[in-house]
């Protein structure tokens, strides 16, 4: 495969082309008929190769250096790939964890040597990487968790439970955050750490959800050993570390990618269904609901783009992207109900062989889960009221007690 990344200054136009003659080469190979009747694991096979010939492309990463398997290009671009990429049913979910929070984050705090002998492999789908940072205990109020590391030797030994855990089933490492000092306010406490998912100790469940998908997972801790050279971040920092990497999760959500219809397939939908014998589309609240959703969707692209800019350029990522994520969640199960509606009876039916955005049902039953990864609504609209509107805390009993001594 030729290095399609080597164009010298093209303009974003040239650039867009050039993906969509790339990504069409890719369909019949890697789009939807190829993918109909394979099992997940000869679908994540499938997965691998793609994300391999992806990375030779310049397309993978596009914002990390060409040396990683990356692109070497801009914010921009990787917006303008992405948005080409997600009309085409690549299976490229596999490595949308890996690569939007916990490669950066081990470039950016790991150390540089394993970092960029790690980071090539997952960028191009030889690795998988996970995020252990739920649990049963602490979902919302991340502070609150009971994993912990006590330490030993040279290292640390964990002991505890995850949950939530997308893709850990196939995993070869993770990024962590456990509890080191339970004597210290629980924000104190925590210390974030990288992790080999094939250590002795560790053991996955896979979850069914309601859709019939298991790709999240319960994550058990048996006296894991963990190196201190495996931790990111000074002790005690964790907190701080994984906050950040949850700004990067809320910034990586794409327009599309929560669930529900995408605008272009709803307005389709809406013009081949009828209402009263007439087009759905001509209806006055289907237009309204749809009008709606574009002014939404431009406002939020644009503080998008503004903030992957701002990131770019060695900032710390911001608050904004609670906003973004708040309002895609809820418009996106809007749209999604308003979709199954006009389907009437045939919009409850899961269809196993659709395409992501041709099956509203099952995307559809997928978006509070989606509202939920990253933080759930009521924890986004305490950052906005807070980091960005200025307003006072929540009243917090706990703010400044040691951990073990809360009730």
């Amino acid at each position: 495969m030729n290095d399609l990344s080597n164009h010298g200054a093209e303009s974003l136009g040239d650039y867009v082309a050039r993906a969509r003659v790339w990504l069409n080469s890719m369909e019949p190979r890697f789009g939807h008929k190829a993918r109909v009747g394979l099992t997940l694991e000869e679908d994540l096979a499938l997965g691998r190769e793609y994300q391999r010939l992806k990375s030779e492309a310049g397309f993978a990463s596009i914002t990390l250096p060409r040396e990683l398997g990356g692109g070497g290009g801009s914010e921009i671009q990787k917006i303008l790939f992405g948005q080409e990429e997600f009309k085409h049913d690549f299976p490229t979910h596999y490595f949308t964890v890996s690569l939007g929070m916990p490669v950066p984050m081990m470039l950016r705090y790991g150390d540089p040597a394993i970092a960029r002998t790690l980071a090539p492999k997952a960028i191009r789908g030889e690795h998988i990487w996970c995020q252990l940072f739920s649990e049963p205990a602490a979902g919302s109020d991340l502070a609150a968790l009971r994993s912990r590391a006590i330490p030993d030797g040279d290292g640390w030994r964990i002991e505890g439970q995850k949950l939530w855990t997308t893709w850990a089933q196939y995993a070869d490492y993770a990024i962590a955050v456990v509890r080191t000092d339970p004597t210290v306010a629980k924000h104190a406490g925590l210390t974030f750490f990288w992790l080999d998912m094939k250590s002795p100790g560790i053991t996955v469940k896979p979850v069914r959800k309601l859709s019939g998908e298991s790709e999240i997972n319960e994550v058990f801790f048996d006296n894991v050993y963990v190196p201190d050279s495996q931790r990111m971040g000074e002790v005690g920092a964790g907190f701080r570390v994984a906050i950040e990497t949850l700004m990067i999760e809320r910034y990586s959500v794409a327009d599309d990618a929560l669930g529900g219809p995408t605008l272009a397939e709803f307005t389709k939908l809406a013009a081949s269904r009828k209402i009263m014998g007439r087009p759905a589309i001509d209806d006055g609240q289907i237009r309204r609901a749809l009008a709606e959703a574009i002014v939404e969707r431009q406002g939020l692209r644009s503080i998008h783009r503004r903030a992957l800019t701002a990131i770019a350029e060695g900032e710390d990522p911001g608050p904004e992207g609670s906003i973004r994520k708040l309002r895609l969640g809820r418009r996106r199960q809007m749209m999604g109900e308003l979709a199954m509606d006009l389907l009437g009876g045939e919009g409850l039916r899961l269809d196993p062989e659709a395409t992501n955005t041709l099956d509203h049902v099952s995307s559809w039953l997928d978006v509070p889960g989606a509202r939920i990864a990253g933080g759930t609504d009521e924890i986004l609209r305490n950052t906005i009221a807070e980091k960005v509107l200025g307003l006072p805390q929540d009243y917090r009993p706990d703010k400044k007690v040691p951990f073990n001594q809360i009730g």
